[in-house]
């Protein structure tokens, strides 16, 4: 999740010309061709090696000291005063990436916006060499994967940020796992560029009727509180019961005319949760952006937005896919290192060729709003073998894989071994070879080699 942003407090003015202001910042970040970027991000839960118990945010052996000693890597401390107590460390940065903490401590690389999956694979790489480098002293390790699998969330610890505190109170009011989703998920997601209005609109909408492809490719969350739940990705399942006024699979978005201008409206009702003001957070929790722009925000009342506030503002919605400056793809479990690098090859290797792109078009044009909403509610719990037009998703991944292959490899992008960005979708293409997912690979082990027992995992499979 993000914290404040960067953008400068420039007013928004009344009527018409407010509107269109809130528009162009969307459109602001378009960018030509030769200028795309990658942007990469993972979380991932922290533990100790002693216990395999989540580490607090205080302590010798806290989260904020795994910040701190991060910065002697060139890494710069960010500091949060929540309640009028003392200024602490709650985030990092060094150039444009940022280390981050999601609400109950999971460390999130927000990976800086780079012009290869090979730079972008070195970075994540490079960031998990420093996080062990600093972990491994204190008896902490970190893993991947989309669900907590040991702990309850009552068993989980809560990051001092004001974000997050307003958020802890407002989610059981609007959903019976939003408190789940904050403490007990992760994912690995990436950010990437669009060019034109036509551009956006057409990489939304096969972005988002791929999704639960994605979803099912990194399906990696079988298990809550030790045992298997019964889904094969249950961070996915999570969002079903989040929140439903800012998650989804926005429908509006398939509709003739979409653009900018209707996701504006889309976000303009999407309910508030704070103004960020002189380093704190005023609760307006459910109230409405559209009223803030009126001057009637209950919560802030005589005051009128700035720019600053809007791009908050479009961090607090949650689909599949969500449109900021760029299209940030949200749908996959976090895993290991490799399935970070092959999360961002999927989505470039699709989006980022107009050959790919047409092809996964064309794969998903005639997809039904029904077809849509089968693939998303069935996947987090059937993955590769949910029945599909007289096939299975895992023909549709099949598929996908094979157009985001051959975007790749026409990018022709290669590494100092000569090999081309489609190497790193080589574990995507493994598990489809064998069909069978993340999720179930670990099941196999948990009934078999693990013996019942979810701990193992936190060995064999931690960073």
């Amino acid at each position: 999740m993000s914290g404040p942003s960067q953008v400068k407090d420039v007013p928004i003015e009344t009527g018409a010309a407010g509107r269109a202001q809130l528009v162009e910042y969307l459109v602001s970040g378009q960018r030509p061709r030769a200028d795309w970027m990658i942007g990469t991000e993972h979380e991932k839960f922290g533990f100790r090696t002693s216990d395999l118990r989540p580490p607090a945010f205080d302590g010798e052996r806290g989260i904020e000291a795994v910040l701190k000693g991060l910065t002697q890597f060139g890494w710069a401390p960010v500091e949060e005063s929540v309640d009028g107590n003392p200024a602490r460390v709650i985030a990092l940065t060094r150039g444009m990436a940022s280390v981050s903490l999601e609400p109950a401590g999971q460390l999130e690389l927000s990976g800086a916006p780079l012009a290869t999956l090979h730079e972008t694979c070195c970075e994540a790489s490079t960031h998990l060499t420093e996080v062990r480098a600093v972990a491994e002293p204190m008896g902490l390790g970190f893993l991947g994967m989309g669900f907590q699998p040991k702990w309850r969330r009552d068993e989980m610890p809560w990051m001092p940020k004001g974000r997050y505190k307003i958020m802890r109170e407002y989610m059981p009011k609007v959903g019976s796992l939003g408190l789940d989703m904050m403490t007990r998920t992760s994912t690995v997601q990436v950010n990437l560029d669009v060019a034109s209005e036509a551009d956006m609109v057409k990489k939304f909408r096969v972005s988002l009727a791929l999704q639960p492809i994605a979803t099912a490719l990194f399906a990696d969350s079988p298990f809550t509180e030790g045992k298997p739940n019964g889904y094969l990705s249950y961070r996915s399942h999570i969002w079903t019961d989040t929140d439903a006024d800012r998650t989804g699979l926005l429908d509006f978005v398939f509709e003739d005319g979409f653009g900018y201008e209707r996701y504006t409206d889309y976000l303009l009702d999407v309910p508030m949760y704070f103004v960020y003001r002189d380093g704190r957070y005023i609760d307006a929790s459910g109230q409405s952006f559209r009223d803030y722009l009126d001057g009637r925000l209950p919560a802030y009342p005589g005051h009128r937005p700035t720019l600053k506030d809007w791009a908050d503002h479009t961090t607090t919605a949650f689909p599949e896919v969500r449109l900021k400056k760029y299209l940030e793809m949200r749908g996959a479990d976090s895993g290991p290192w490799n399935r970070i690098c092959a999360l961002s090859a999927f989505w470039v290797g699709l989006l980022y060729d107009d050959a790919a792109l047409d092809a996964a078009w064309d794969l998903v044009r005639d997809f039904t709003l029904a077809e849509r909403h089968a693939l998303r509610d069935g996947v987090p719990r059937h993955a590769f073998k949910l029945p599909f037009r007289g096939g299975t998703v895992l023909d549709l991944s099949r598929r996908a894989l094979e157009i985001a292959a051959h975007g790749l490899q026409r990018r022709a992008i290669l590494n100092g071994n000569g090999a081309d960005e489609s190497v790193y979708l080589v574990p995507l293409m493994e598990f489809v070879e064998a069909g069978i997912t993340p999720a179930e690979r670990k099941l196999e082990l948990f009934h078999g080699a693990w013996n019942g027992s979810v701990d193992p995992v936190f060995t064999e499979f931690a960073y």
